[in-house]
């Protein structure tokens, strides 16, 4: 049993860890540049490998090492078959240690093109980031690439680490060279602490003590760095927010709203509003695993409950009543777009905004960034790793701050609806003046006002299927049976808004989309008017048909799907698409080489090939007395 005086030798051995404070730091630059290197050597040096790893790093070494016989310490990092295969980090990889004057957690992100989204998610949290650079390449593309996403991540605490002196003989001109490309470039990125350190992650100079072999160099290694700088805090002052992620209601008598404090903190009494319904009260308790707190700080997760009963929700924010965060739902942001399916402008996808998922759509980006030399470029779309300017546009408003502010309610992600991959990334920048100052004027008179006129409700009737399926056929004559009963109807056929509302679209996806949206959104306004809408287009893409159904009430959209097999419609062709589309004079033809998606479960199914246009038109008409829409 240890005596007395060692165990108090322990408490305060650990009293002592518990109090060390914690840098989150990124390793990043170019693929080969020695990251994972990097840390294997911080992590040995540190006398931090146990003897079974470092058995293990040897059997590793021979087995997948460049390093002939020596220890490959990168491979302390680098633990995906993949990566060992290929000599290259894939993954992020985090790394806890600890020294005697500080805890790090280090993230090990890849410097591949193809993985930069790997690498946004590691900078994401991280206080200072690591660029390498190999000194025989120099400043890289993917080095400009990296150091621009770690700026608009809000990182502003930076090293230089210029890897691989051993193999440029160790040259003060060389690294003072390098130093200054950077700088320069740097110099256009905003207020950045920058400091430059030249080392060999292989030989381990300059890494944790200093080197012989550079005696020019009179700086801090890195370690020393990463020991004693102290990144960008924000203010003590900042008003508090915390994320609400669940309500705990375990009996009758406890109702608490759960999450993170991701700002400033808060204590029993203080009044606060609730996002963004605006509904005031005054913190009552602040409760956690150990006890009821007197106070709560920024980094915290704890529950609260409220002195009043409130309607609180998660996903809504509880913010500081004397000073909330503002609410809006269009936004200016930079958006990094991490999938190899190009963003569709228009499109509808799932924004992830602290604890809140909510639908939204970008228009065509304002414009897209040359990361070589930071010129503004314009772009109708963005493509695997691009990074751009966009107008976000949400369903509803959104509790926010600005990302330079506050990253937790001020980034977001952004989720493809169909195959709930993880699509692009986002810091808000402002939001948009239409947010709080355009407003719905309300009319007198109303849809429901000219609905009673006409004798009849209005709604949407959606006729979607390939080319060559009928769908127009149907529409015209649906529309002839209506017009005959006295309905006050329109029909927007796909042909025709090509001449005039959307005559500037061509036949690419993005434009495709923004078709859509524009039919859509007439569509809308036509129902408002009191009007049975007919609308025939192709629109592939059950996304976007989707879209126009949540433009109207959920009784006022008839999907009807005119179900004719491709090689009946093509047999028809009577415009000749399908023959162009053949001999590769249409690209981007649905059917041929673009895809449609037909709908899971249409509120009309017609199966052509065993009904005339006449029995179709019948059906639809059968569909709408059925709805209530005729009389």
């Amino acid at each position: 049993m240890p005596a007395a005086g060692e165990l108090l030798d322990i408490e305060q051995y650990l009293d002592a860890h518990e109090r060390k404070s914690m840098l989150r730091f990124i390793t990043c630059g170019s693929v080969d540049d020695g990251k994972s290197s990097l840390i294997g050597r911080l992590l040995y040096e540190c006398q931090l490998i146990f003897d079974d790893q470092l058995a293990a790093l040897a059997t590793d070494s021979r087995r997948f090492g460049t390093r002939g016989e020596s220890l490959d310490l990168a491979l302390l990092v680098d633990g995906l078959s993949a990566e060992r295969e290929q000599g290259i980090t894939i993954d992020v990889a985090y790394r806890y240690f600890t020294t005697d004057r500080r805890k790090f957690i280090v993230a090990d992100t890849p410097g591949h093109e193809q993985y930069t989204r790997n690498m946004v998610t590691g900078a994401s949290t991280a206080d200072v980031a690591v660029i390498l650079v190999d000194a025989r390449h120099g400043v890289l593309t993917q080095t400009r690439r990296h150091s621009f996403l770690v700026t608009l991540l809000g990182i502003r605490t930076v090293v230089l680490a210029i890897n691989k002196m051993d193999l440029v003989d160790y040259s003060a001109e060389r690294a003072a060279e390098i130093e200054a490309e950077y700088r320069a470039f740097a110099a256009r990125l905003g207020q950045l602490e920058i400091s430059c350190i030249p080392l060999s992650a292989v030989n381990g100079d300059n890494v944790v003590a200093h080197s012989d072999r550079m005696p020019w160099y009179t700086g801090p290694t890195l370690l020393e760095y990463l020991e004693t700088v102290e990144p960008q805090q924000p203010p003590d002052q900042a008003p508090f927010r915390l994320q609400v992620q669940t309500v705990l209601r375990p009996d009758d008598s406890f109702r608490g709203f759960a999450g993170p404090v991701v700002r400033g903190s808060l204590a029993p009494g203080d009044p606060v509003i609730v996002l963004p319904s605006g509904r005031t009260s005054r913190i009552e308790k602040i409760v956690t695993f150990d006890g009821e707190l007197a106070r709560a700080e920024a980094g915290q997760s704890i529950t609260v409950t409220l002195a009043d009963e409130v309607d609180v929700s998660r996903g809504d924010v509880l913010a500081d009543a004397a000073d909330p965060a503002p609410v809006a739902d269009q936004f200016e942001a930079d958006v990094v777009w991490m999938s190899e399916h190009e963003m569709l402008p228009g499109r509808s996808y799932l924004i992830k905004i602290g604890t809140q998922l909510v639908p939204g759509s970008f228009s065509k980006p304002k414009y897209r960034i040359n990361v070589d030399n930071l010129d503004r470029l314009a772009a109708t779309t963005l493509g695997l790793n691009d990074i751009a300017v966009c107008t976000l546009s949400l369903d509803r408003p959104v509790p926010y701050d600005r990302y330079q502010d506050n990253r937790q309610m001020g980034g977001l992600l952004v989720i493809d609806r169909l195959t709930n991959d993880t699509v692009g990334a986002g810091m808000l920048r402002l939001a948009l003046r239409r947010s709080t100052n355009v407003h719905w004027q309300e009319v007198e008179v109303t849809k429901q006002a000219r609905a009673r006129l006409a004798g009849h409700r209005p709604s949407v009737v959606w006729f979607t299927g390939l080319s060559g399926a009928g769908k127009s056929t149907v529409a015209n004559l649906l529309e002839r049976r209506l017009h005959a009963l006295g309905c006050h109807t329109y029909l927007l056929d796909g042909d025709n808004v090509r001449h005039g509302l959307n005559h500037d679209l061509g036949f690419t996806e993005v434009d495709r989309i923004e078709n859509i949206r524009r039919v859509a959104q007439v569509a809308a306004l036509m129902v408002d008017a009191g009007l049975i809408v007919l609308v025939s287009l192709i629109s592939p893409y059950r996304s976007d048909r989707d879209q126009a159904r949540q433009l109207v009430e959920s009784d006022e959209f008839c999907e009807v799907f005119v179900d004719t097999p491709l090689e009946v419609a093509e047999a028809r062709d009577v415009k000749g698409l399908y023959a162009k589309a053949r001999r590769g004079e249409l690209p981007n033809f649905t059917g041929i080489d673009s895809e449609y998606q037909p709908p899971l479960w249409p509120d009309v199914h017609l199966e052509m090939t065993g009904l005339t246009p006449e029995e179709a038109a019948e059906r639809v008409l059968l569909a709408l007395r059925d709805r209530s829409v005729l009389p």
